[in-house]
């Protein structure tokens, strides 16, 4: 079997969701040559899980990035482009995000701009940031259908942001997370029909309410089995997933 991308670059990997991608891309058979592990504060405390694990795992590469200081992603680009010496990126793992269970009463505008900031125009600026080494990879692709083994760029969202979804699903309001997460999905959508005759995949994933610092422990599945099934849909994207909103299992959930 063969690899899922030759690079692969993940926000928010020191916890939760972004850790495992990086654990089981690394334990692969058919590892990524490159996995840049970024987060904001990879020599920290937070960032020590991290740290051993990029011990075992060669392949491995640690790097700051912040997603809401653009010095910081120019600076990570940088890192990035050097390392992969005139190759491209071929995926772009979007995971970096804030949680919030805000409701109407308790809402305040600084909560609300704290969440768009990090869930939204975060991943904006990094996909806009990393463009030029994604199309590197998609010009310098063997094939020309669009897949990992490409160019792509994924957007971890949730379905708590579908407003198709949203009187059936019977969470707490959390109106910074919903919103955001909304138009983090407008942003997919955008960056899909932008860049689609570029050679370059855009979507958007809900990994599933999961047992993370931000899912909490109520959650009713595991880190481990939500990862397994990001990768498996990940390694089946195509021409016909560009643009789509999917769960951890490969299902098509509505705007």
């Amino acid at each position: 079997m063969a690899a899922l991308a030759r690079s692969v670059l993940v926000t928010g990997s020191n916890r939760g969701i972004g850790l495992e991608l990086v654990r089981q891309l690394a334990a692969s058979p058919q590892a990524p040559q490159h996995i840049f592990a970024t987060c904001r504060d990879p020599d920290g405390p937070r960032g020590k899980a991290l740290r051993e694990l990029s011990a075992q795992h060669p392949s491995i590469r640690l790097v700051q990035l912040d997603t809401v200081d653009l010095p910081s992603i120019r600076r990570a680009v940088q890192v990035v482009e050097s390392c992969l010496e005139g190759q491209g990126l071929n995926l772009l793992v979007n995971n970096a995000g804030i949680g919030s269970h805000a409701t109407l009463q308790s809402v305040d505008s600084q909560e609300m701009l704290a969440a768009f900031a990090t869930n939204v125009v975060g991943p904006l600026q990094v996909a806009k940031e990393f463009l030029p080494l994604l199309e590197k990879a998609a010009k310098g692709a063997q094939k020309t259908r669009l897949s990992c083994s490409r160019a792509v760029i994924v957007n971890v969202s949730s379905k708590v942001g579908s407003i198709g979804l949203c009187l059936g699903v019977l969470e707490a309001p959390m109106y910074p997370y919903r919103a955001s997460k909304a138009a983090q999905n407008m942003v997919t959508r955008c960056l899909a029909a932008e860049l689609r005759d570029k050679g370059i995949l855009c979507m958007a994933i809900h990994p599933g309410w999961v047992k993370t610092d931000m899912g909490t422990e109520q959650a009713p599945m595991t880190v481990e089995r939500s990862v397994q099934g990001i990768l498996a849909v990940l390694g089946s994207l195509s021409q016909e997933t560009s643009g789509t909103f999917l769960d951890w299992e490969g299902n098509s959930l509505p705007w």
